[in-house]
């Protein structure tokens, strides 16, 4: 069976080579997540990817040092925002799309998938009749095989859940933004133990993306350092340094050999230190749930629910 998403992102990347998008990073040590910017050098238009939220657990405050750092960069290079896009509704930082919003603008995006995980933690966080789990929080919902484009810039989009049923990959030119799918080759790939996760997903999903032509650039959502190994965060690969080396689902790993793999690995893994403050924040499109009556607004942690 043709897949034409990626027969479409194929296509985009090998018309791409020749004029292939500029990407900045920002890595936030705290989450250990990097938030790319995007821009089509011709036009200036722009996208930024997965941003960051600061959030002390301890104290309950929020900060913006992360995203004005992002603001500060498109300012001086005099880009126009687009889109704000989510690769998925991530469990490990809260995502600062609105406040980018407020300031640069842009249009807020994730997958169309993202009903699912507001109908699951909605009822987990008892989110109440007031929010809608319909996806409207967003701007756009994208369904695998949508295109789009960042000025002159193409873009195809890549439904690859299994680390969560929402989870997207932006074909930018000839890059890949793959979310939390997998990592570098040293480190592997993503856990698939959240609700509606699911190894075997995962696997397809995974080699998905590595079926897209080998000189693809491959940008990671993350970069946690391998246990005894380098000592330099990095985040870029490409598909050909996946199928070769990811410790995972490199080239010859079976779909079924990997869920074992997976799930057992699974199995031992903590839950990540934000993933309540996270989920609930992310499943409204990054904005703060409504404030109580007396003004403050509160983030609820469920106990022994999880």
């Amino acid at each position: 069976m043709t897949d034409s998403a990626i027969a479409k992102a194929s296509t985009q990347i090998a018309a791409a080579q020749a004029g292939v998008p500029f990407i900045k990073s920002f890595f936030d040590g705290p989450t250990f997540t990097v938030t790319y910017v995007v821009h089509d050098p011709e036009t200036r238009r722009a996208a930024i990817i997965d941003s960051v939220l600061n959030f002390d657990p301890a104290s309950g405050r929020t900060s913006f040092s992360s995203a004005d750092a992002v603001i500060a960069y498109v300012e001086e290079k005099e880009l126009t925002v687009d889109w704000l896009l989510e690769t998925h509704a991530h469990a490990d930082h809260l995502s600062a799309a609105p406040y980018l919003q407020q300031k640069l603008g842009g249009k807020i995006a994730i997958g169309e998938h993202i009903v699912t995980v507001q109908q699951v933690f909605g009822k987990l966080f008892n989110a109440g009749s007031d929010f809608e789990r319909d996806g409207s929080d967003f701007d756009q919902l994208w369904k695998d095989g949508d295109q789009f484009q960042i000025g002159n810039l193409h873009v195809t989009v890549l439904h690859v859940p299994g680390h969560t049923p929402a989870c997207i990959a932006y074909v930018i030119g000839d890059a890949v933004f793959v979310g939390d799918t997998m990592f570098m080759p040293d480190y592997g790939t993503a856990r698939a133990d959240f609700p509606g996760g699911d190894a075997r997903t995962l696997y397809h999903s995974a080699r998905r993306i590595l079926s897209l032509p080998p000189e693809t650039r491959l940008f990671m959502c993350h970069d946690y350092l391998p246990a005894g190994g380098r000592t330099d965060y990095v985040w870029e690969t490409t598909v050909e340094a996946e199928r070769s080396a990811n410790i995972h689902i490199h080239d010859g790993i079976s779909e079924d050999d990997f869920v074992t793999m997976r799930e057992a690995r699974d199995a031992t893994l903590d839950m990540p230190r934000l993933i309540l403050p996270s989920v609930q924040v992310n499943m409204r499109a990054g904005h703060l749930p409504p404030a109580d009556d007396n003004g403050i607004t509160y983030l609820k942690i469920p106990v022994n629910a999880v």
